[in-house]
């Protein structure tokens, strides 16, 4: 953890659920959520559940994030949601970059610094996301894939607007394997360089309750974005408990 900094544990829900299991979920971490916990909690579920996760979590200590936007504000864009509309609907955050849409949407660096840059306008937080393939780990390439993305991702004003980093090595995300400890803090001292001491800098790729405290308690590794854990409302919880008093 980095001192002052709030740790923060953020789940992506994907693309997974209905509208009744998204529900009894947001209700089930919001009701597990203590006040003056060590990392604040943040849930990211599909588009059309925004609202009534909102609704589900209103009154508790656990934040509303989408997991996309558009760079525009409004326009002829068929299928796209632009910032100001998650905003509207209670979304505070937005993840940005995953490697899920770099790869399926042809998403460039860009691209996301331009959906940052949207999102600050309208209020909400940009959670980068930043990680490298296998193949540019084994050629020895992680720490400069992960600055160049950092370069070319955030916008001007990022750190000032709260703005939040994911490293998530994309081998790494829902295959059940981890970088060693000695890789994170490694990338993650890299994007401290990078990101100033005040940006908070997420760890995601198979985080569960099984790893979460060994992780947490690395330097510069202020929280989680989960994956296939946060669908299950007693393993998020767990993960988050496992952030040590104090940071």
């Amino acid at each position: 953890m980095t001192p002052g900094v709030q740790p923060l544990i953020a789940g992506n829900w994907k693309m997974h659920g209905t509208l009744a299991e998204a529900r009894a979920l947001a209700g089930a971490v919001a009701a597990g959520a203590k006040a003056g916990a060590g990392a604040g909690l943040l849930v990211a579920p599909p588009f059309p559940f925004l609202p009534a996760v909102a609704a589900a979590l209103a009154g508790s200590q656990v934040a509303l994030g989408a997991q996309d936007c558009h760079a525009a504000p409004k326009g002829a864009h068929t299928g796209d949601v632009a910032a100001a509309m998650l905003r509207e609907v209670g979304a505070t955050h937005v993840i940005l970059g995953h490697s899920e849409r770099r790869a399926a949407h042809g998403e460039t660096d860009a691209v996301v610094q331009a959906k940052a840059a949207a999102a600050m306008a309208a209020g909400l937080i940009p959670i980068v996301c930043v990680g490298e393939s296998e193949a540019q780990r084994l050629a020895g390439e992680a720490e400069a894939v992960v600055r160049g993305q950092l370069a070319g991702s955030l916008p001007p004003g990022f750190a000032a607007a709260g703005g939040i980093i994911a490293y998530e090595p994309v081998w790494a995300i829902g295959t059940g394997r981890t970088p060693t400890e000695a890789d994170i803090a490694a990338i993650h001292a890299a994007l401290r360089a990078v990101a100033g001491p005040a940006t908070r800098l997420l760890y995601g790729g198979s985080v569960k309750p099984g790893n979460a405290k060994e992780i947490l308690a690395l330097p510069n590794v202020d929280g989680a974005l989960v994956g296939g854990a946060s669908l299950v409302a007693a393993d998020f919880l767990a993960i988050a408990a496992a952030v040590r008093p104090g940071g």
